[in-house]
Order: structure tokens, then C-alpha cells, then sequence
């Protein structure tokens, strides 16, 4: 009877559902690895994340740079070539004035020439139709001279000025005042904004 009794104790032991209340402990911890390693895993995606984030960028501000280094080379390179251009016009713009100044010259000679032949030219007789003739040569000298920007210095009425005028004497005169120009001697003219030739002059003292 004892013995049935201890049975049935057993079969009521194992009705109770005491062993699955111990599998259920045993679950508990799993479930909180499985937690911690999902948790971990998403850290370490995150931070991989943020490293190669910070690379890229750190790249991007390289290759920003680098760009940006180009770019200033380049303007850099451009504005000296620019420099460079513009000297170049420059030297070539003076050089073309110095030739043609020189060539110009020359042919304020043969007007010096003109001047001092229509001073004394004669008025009567054969020689006024010669006369004529020189007076004519000598207006279209003057006129082939302006047309390349040639033009006479106006000393007579100017005050003497070294940069315009070359004196050949310095005279008292009680009728001008200090540095008037007494005579032009031989005329001066300029090209543009530079002396071609400067006027000879007698300047009171």
C-alpha cells in the first residue's frame, strides 16, 4: 500500500510541471547572450561605420585640397602669362615707336631743310614758281608727319621747360622775363606723348 502511495507521489511530481520551470532558467541566459552579441554586433557596424565615414572624409578634404592647390597653380600660371603678354606688348609697342621715331627724325631734317629755303625763297621772277613748287613738298611733308602723330612743339609760346626744349643760350632781355623763350631756333616736335626732337631755343635769363 506504501508502496503505491510513493507512485503516485512520483506521477504527481512529474504532472506538476516542475521540470520545464527548470528549462525555462536555462533559456533565460541564452536569450540574454543572444542580446548581448546582437548588441555588440550593431556597436561594432557603427563604428565601422564611423571609420570609414571619417576616411572618406578625410579623403574628400585631401582631394579638396589637392584641387584647390591646382586651382591657385593655374591662376597663378595664367596671371604670369598674362604679365608676360602684356610686357611683351609693351616692349614690342616701344620698340615700334623707337623705330618709327627714328625714321621720322630723319625726315625732320629735310623739313628743317624746306623751312630755311621758303625763308629766303624769292617772291619774283622765275624762281617764284620754283618757290611754288618747294612750299608745296613741304606742306605734304608736314601733313604725311601729322598724319603718323607728329606735331610741332609750340615753343614760342611756352615757358622753358628742359624736358621740351634745348637751350643753346641763356641772355639778358629787357623785354622778356626769366626763362621766356626768345627765339626758336630750330623747331621741336613730339610723337604721341614723348619728345621727338626738342626745339633748340635762346631763353632769357
Amino acid at each position: 500500500m506504501e508502496e503505491e502511495k510513493k507512485k503516485h507521489t512520483k506521477a504527481a511530481v512529474g504532472s506538476t510541471g516542475k521540470e520545464p520551470t527548470a528549462s525555462k532558467k536555462q533559456s533565460a541566459p541564452v536569450e540574454q547572450q543572444e542580446k548581448e552579441l546582437e548588441t555588440e554586433t550593431t556597436a561594432a557596424i557603427e563604428e565601422k561605420f564611423i571609420a570609414e565615414n571619417a576616411a572618406l572624409r578625410e579623403e574628400l578634404d585631401q582631394a579638396l585640397q589637392k584641387a584647390k592647390e591646382n586651382m591657385d597653380g593655374w591662376q597663378r600660371e595664367r596671371a604670369d602669362f598674362m604679365n608676360y603678354k602684356k610686357r611683351i606688348d609693351r616692349e614690342q609697342a616701344t620698340l615700334k615707336e623707337n623705330i618709327t621715331g627714328e625714321i621720322l627724325k630723319k625726315y625732320l631734317v629735310v623739313v628743317d631743310d624746306l623751312e630755311r629755303a621758303l625763308k629766303v625763297r624769292p617772291t619774283e621772277g622765275d624762281l617764284a614758281a620754283w618757290s611754288e613748287g618747294v612750299e608745296l613738298v613741304y606742306r605734304k611733308l608736314i601733313g604725311i608727319l601729322e598724319s603718323e602723330g607728329v606735331r610741332r612743339i609750340p615753343a614760342e609760346t611756352e615757358k622753358f621747360d628742359p624736358s621740351r626744349h634745348e637751350a643753346i643760350s641763356h641772355e639778358d632781355n629787357p623785354d622778356h622775363e626769366s626763362d621766356d623763350i626768345i627765339e626758336v631756333v630750330r623747331q621741336g616736335y613730339t610723337i604721341a606723348d614723348r619728345v621727338l626732337r626738342p626745339a633748340l631755343v635762346r631763353v632769357a635769363r
